[in-house]
């Protein structure tokens, strides 16, 4: 939805006490094992934290509870507008947890301001909490219910993390220890009005987009289940005593799904690009809630492979004097970027929100407006082409510089996508994902996978064989990728009898009826002249290795507990699936450079829908 009648014309924050910086830590939520100070040292280094505040004491006792810290954010951003709170309508709130399960966080909060009678709308999740409570807010300006509104987004883990909670005797996971060096206490809130502020640049809001990927994966950030049995609720129990002893009532965080969180998010933002919800080029402000300097590295990687990079000077966070504060994260983000900058009118700010929860992620694009100034000139609609034309050159100098490239990638991008959420959603990869693969399951897919793995070099060789001018320099590219693959079957089977394979002999395994439909489609282009569409369905199948095997990995070996040799397959592509994407690049750059209108990549594309369709269905077919 797109908006046209919501200015955001205050920010505040609270930040509880004093910043405690990473050698006072312990003096606040204490070790609780042996692990822990190693675990702490090993986390504090990726996540680039350096100080952080706590609502509790050293002793830990609460000093400001949620409610108090949101009040307080809420006072200073009403100063900030101009307001008071005799003039909100509507008062709504994000958060993971407040001082109580029940009433909502947001009647929490107008009690504790003693604010007069107004709608109210509380919105329980992690990090994108805050956004839906933003959305909430501003539909409501929109369209005319309320004339100004407060967002407020508050979370106070600490008090999850004080070594008291680890009951004595259990063995505290890495999942458990994780956040514990991770998070932090605070609270951000935003003012909405359908005028602009009379005195002060405000913020024109000029769209949000909100989506939750949860049908996908297994959770990621929970707390209420014990480790190894979602299907079993910490309420589920005789006793909370009894939940705790099981370790249910840890906050923790499945670290190996990560990596997916941000390929999804990263994916979620090219396919806005390539829709023309922004333009990377026109951003003046980039506040991102990355939740650890990590993965820093990783969103400008995967934002430069496909061109459509904000530049690294635009970006902002807090995370590192701050923390990570979960759904406020964003809200003080915004409300320190204002303190640091001076944005002038004009300018556009992207926030940028994941959510490891069961993985969501959120946009709100923002442009700053003069004071007092209702009407905005309508700027010219831009189409993808427009875009593409405009984004800033990749850092990767091996890519070509062609729009078509660009927005081929682009095209790609938003197939990969879709395909990486559906197959999350199979059988097999929803075993993995929920903590329920069996040895058996493991087999039955290799003596699925098999068989194709084995056909792969040979269609290659096939549309190799066909390629005629102007393509015979790709030749050669192609066939060394054959070569590198034809015995990639071999290592599969070699696991697969390992792992306790009864099949002795590869040739008694058979295609199912998906991989059936997949192998004659494969054939029936590399039987054809000039196949080099075909790019398109090996960009699925290479990227399926290069960025969901990494993921699928080590939780296959976590629940299955075999040697290390019986994952020869999946190891080896984690690695070089990289590789052989680069050199699929090259490729494309050659064919796309004989590509004057545009014939190759719309077949690259529609060859990639259809290899991305079938690679699904026959992951369906497994487990029939």
């Amino acid at each position: 939805m797109s908006y046209k009648n919501v200015y955001l014309v205050g920010t505040g924050s609270f930040f509880p006490g004093e910043p405690v910086n990473n050698d006072e830590i312990d003096g606040y939520i204490k070790p609780v094992n042996s692990k822990s100070d190693r675990i702490k040292k090993m986390i504090l280094r990726d996540n680039g934290i350096k100080s952080r505040y706590y609502g509790i004491d050293q002793e830990g006792q609460t000093v400001f509870s949620s409610s108090s810290m949101a009040a307080r954010s809420i006072t200073q951003s009403l100063e900030k507008a101009g307001k008071t709170l005799d003039d909100i309508e509507l008062l709504t709130a994000g958060t993971c947890a407040g001082d109580a399960f029940v009433p909502g966080f947001a009647n929490m909060i107008q009690a504790e301001l003693k604010a007069k009678p107004m709608e109210t709308s509380s919105h329980t999740g992690i990090c994108a909490s805050g956004i839906q409570a933003l959305r909430y807010a501003s539909d409501a300006i929109e369209t005319g219910r309320v004339s100004n509104a407060v967002v407020n987004a508050t979370e106070f883990p600490s008090r999850l993390f004080k070594h008291t909670r680890f009951v004595e005797g259990y063995d505290v996971d890495m999942d458990s220890h994780f956040l514990r060096w991770m998070l932090s206490d605070g609270s951000g809130s935003f003012v909405l009005s359908d005028q602009p502020h009379e005195k002060n640049v405000s913020f024109k809001l000029k769209d949000i987009h909100l989506k939750s990927h949860s049908g996908d994966y297994a959770a990621c950030m929970y707390i209420g289940h014990p480790i190894d049995d979602h299907s079993k609720s910490a309420l589920d129990y005789p006793s909370w005593a009894e939940a705790e002893k099981n370790g249910a009532l840890l906050l923790r965080q499945n670290v190996r799904m990560l990596p997916q969180l941000f390929e999804m998010c990263l994916h979620e933002y090219a396919s806005l690009v390539n829709k023309g919800f922004f333009n990377p080029s026109k951003i003046d402000h980039f506040v991102t809630h990355y939740s650890s300097g990590k993965f820093r590295g990783v969103m400008k990687d995967l934002l430069n492979k496909l061109d459509i990079m904000i530049p690294e000077e635009k970006w902002f966070s807090n995370l590192e004097n701050r923390g990570n504060m979960g759904a406020a994260s964003i809200f003080t983000m915004l409300d320190d970027l204002l303190a640091e900058k001076d944005v002038k009118p004009g300018e556009e700010v992207l926030l940028f929100i994941p959510e490891s929860g069961r993985f969501s992620c959120g946009f709100v694009l923002l442009e700053a407006v003069p004071p007092g100034e209702v009407e905005i000139l309508d700027k010219k609609e831009e189409t993808t082409e427009d875009l593409i034309s405009k984004a800033i050159p990749p850092a990767d100098l091996h890519l070509s510089q062609t729009d078509n490239l660009r927005k081929l990638l682009l095209n790609l991008s938003d197939v990969w996508h879709d395909f990486r959420s559906r197959v999350w959603r199979t059988p097999y990869f929803s075993k993995i994902t929920r903590n329920e693969l069996t040895i058996d399951d493991y087999l039955t897919w290799q003596e699925n996978w098999i068989p194709q793995v084995r056909e792969g070099s040979k269609w290659m060789r096939k549309a190799v064989s066909n390629l005629e001018a102007p393509f015979l320099d790709i030749k050669e590219l192609i066939e060394h990728h054959a070569q590198e693959e034809q015995n990639d079957w071999k290592i599969l089977f070699d696991d697969y009898r390992r792992a306790g394979g009864a099949i002795d002999d590869a040739d008694k395994l058979n295609l199912n009826d998906g991989g059936k439909r997949l192998n004659d489609f494969m054939y029936s282009r590399a039987n054809t002249a000039n196949a080099v569409d075909l790019l398109g369905g090996m960009y699925i199948i290479e990227g399926t290795g290069q960025r969901i095997v990494p993921t699928m990995l080590p939780l296959v070996r976590k629940q299955l507990q075999l040697p290390a040799n019986c994952f020869n397959f999946l190891k080896y592509h984690s690695v070089n699936d990289q590789h052989h994407i680069e050199e699929w690049l090259g490729t494309v750059e050659i064919v796309l450079s004989f590509d004057e209108t545009g014939e190759y990549a719309d077949k690259i594309i529609e060859t990639a829908k259809t290899v991305a369709d079938n690679y699904c269905k026959q992951m369906e077919e497994i487990f029939k």
